[in-house]
């Protein structure tokens, strides 16, 4: 039982890399693998911003960061990737006060949840999980730019290969299965990583989509209580925060990396995306649909 476990819940990758000096910006840092990654870049000396739809939460989860990494220079911002009145807010927020941006980690997710739409009227999943982060990115570019060599970290999943992208149907109006939808916002994840590297190439700043590994947390709150209770059952083979968190942290402070951008990571190592991931067309027609959605033009 202990020898399959380590190798499904393979995390033996560490360095010790510092971030003393750097700014990192975190979405959905107060829980999950979002806030292990958060500890983990304080403790390196990061400047951390946990941007957070709920303060209340964020706060606390703050204190415990501090206290625990020893680290005082953690701070609290209010986004909710579900509306673009609050994306637009944040940013002008961090644009103004913020001197560089080294580490962008697009963490924050919905997975599975019952059909309903973001603020302007996007279908929640892909709402939050590709356009909120699209547009966040967006936003922050120039700032990232001018603090480069800089990372942008897209946490994607294995769950891509459940969907693809209905560029006909990509609000799943005509028909919606949550599992479906989930897929098709990480699938997009994936692509528009692909499609940004292309565009920053020689800018300084590098791009990554990974996948976490299968990781018990407040993401699972909307699944089914027969599928819950299997989760529990499977509980020895499934990843903690911290354990599901390395990737990401790998992907943004592994050296080596350095001049590598573009790629799908799991187990902080290279991993291979299905092939719908790697359709550069498709990925050009989303990128086109994306920013004719948030209305944005992005050359």
């Amino acid at each position: 039982m202990e020898m399959i476990q380590n190798y499904w819940n393979n995390t033996s990758w560490s360095s010790p890399v510092q971030l003393d000096g750097k700014t990192v910006i975190i979405t959905g840092a107060n829980t999950g693998i979002g806030k292990e990654t958060a500890r983990d870049l304080a403790k390196r000396g990061a400047r951390v911003i946990m941007a957070c739809r709920d303060l209340e939460k964020g706060e606390a989860a703050r204190k415990e960061l501090v206290e625990n990494s020893g680290n005082p220079d953690i701070v609290v911002r209010k986004l909710d990737l579900s509306d673009i009145k609050s994306i637009k807010e944040f940013a002008e927020v961090i644009n103004t006060e913020e001197k560089q941006l080294n580490i962008l980690i697009n963490n924050a997710g919905i997975m599975m949840c019952p059909y309903w739409k973001t603020a302007d009227g996007f279908e929640m999943q892909f709402g939050v999980n590709h356009l909120g982060h699209f547009l966040l990115t967006y936003l922050l570019l120039d700032l990232i730019k001018r603090s480069a060599p800089a990372r942008i970290v897209n946490v994607a999943s294995v769950a891509h290969t459940w969907g693809s992208i209905r560029l006909d149907d990509i609000n799943s109006e005509k028909s919606y299965a949550p599992r479906r939808a989930y897929g098709q916002s990480k699938l997009a994840n994936i692509l528009c990583t692909r499609s940004l590297a292309r565009r920053l190439q020689g800018t300084g700043v590098t791009v990554y989509s990974l996948h976490p590994g299968v990781v018990c947390t407040e993401l699972w709150r909307n699944l089914s209580k027969p599928i819950q209770v299997a989760v529990k059952v499977f509980s020895p083979f499934i990843k903690t925060s911290a354990e599901g968190a390395q990737t990401s942290i790998y992907c943004s402070v592994e050296p080596q990396l350095e001049k590598q951008t573009g790629g799908y990571y799991s187990d902080c190592a290279p991993a291979r995306c299905s092939r719908e991931a790697c359709d550069d067309e498709m990925a050009q027609n989303l990128w086109e649909l994306s920013c004719n959605m948030l209305g944005i033009e992005w050359d």
